[in-house]
């Protein structure tokens, strides 16, 4: 079969040189890096979403803070809100029993519930950012990536024709449009990628932003024993944009 007949991607990977190759593995590579992660972080903000709805409902209803402590010894902290409470019940019981015995223990109860929560916050924060700078960079250069996969394929495929000398259309376009391929790969990889990175953002700013709600209530709670009202409870498993806890 002539050759300018043969045309589609399996006719220019195979007539593809080592750089070109390289950019498609490179291409391959993140996308089976972001789809990775697409798949893992939609499975983790499923069952994330479900586990705080259960514990937000049990520590409300609990009878005292003292049983839900116990209830960690039998089932520790699998998600933000229970690792947070965990991590409050433990500073301020630390503090209770042995008061400022260290540098980093200095200050009232309060002040250091409060470090203990913002330091609980800024752990949550950097797990459930995790990844996002791979697929920030997976669709900001993908589509690079695969220009410079056209361009030299191009490049090559000019020099082909012009060593052969047959210069006409039908010689020119098939290799030509075989190299555009590249291209398209580049967008297939890329749009993926910034997808999931504005939706796997919003989600995370929601969770971010229900978790600071909810570390106002606890702090309030372990420091004056005051319960929050039922209405609170119930909009904190809504959107919310609740202020930051003071730095």
């Amino acid at each position: 079969m002539d050759h300018t007949q043969a045309l589609g991607i399996a006719d220019f990977l195979s007539q593809a040189d080592g750089i070109t190759k390289g950019a498609i593995l490179i291409l391959l590579a993140m996308s089976v890096a972001t789809w990775y992660l697409i798949i893992t972080k939609t499975i983790h903000i499923l069952f994330a979403r479900n586990r705080s709805k259960a514990f937000l409902a049990m520590f409300w209803n609990a009878p005292s803070i003292q049983s839900v402590g116990e209830a960690f010894g039998a089932h520790p902290p699998c998600e933000a809100f229970s690792h947070l409470t965990s991590q409050a019940i433990v500073a301020t019981q630390h503090h209770a029993q042995h008061g400022a015995s260290r540098l980093t223990e200095a200050g009232t109860a309060a002040e250091f519930l409060t470090r203990a929560i913002r330091q609980a916050l800024d752990e949550e924060t950097a797990q459930v950012e995790s990844g996002l700078t791979v697929l920030a960079s997976v669709g900001s250069t993908a589509p690079f990536i695969g220009l410079f996969g056209t361009v030299w394929g191009v490049y090559h495929a000019l020099v082909n024709i012009g060593m052969t000398g047959q210069g006409t259309l039908d010689k020119v376009a098939g290799p030509v449009g075989e190299a555009l391929i590249m291209t398209a790969l580049g967008l297939a990889v890329a749009i993926p990628a910034v997808l999931a990175y504005n939706a796997i953002t919003r989600s995370n700013r929601l969770l971010l932003s229900r978790l600071d709600s909810f570390a106002h209530d606890l702090f309030a709670f372990l420091t004056t024993g005051a319960h929050v009202s039922e209405p609170r409870n119930v909009a904190m498993l809504k959107p919310a944009t609740p202020s930051s806890l003071e730095h």
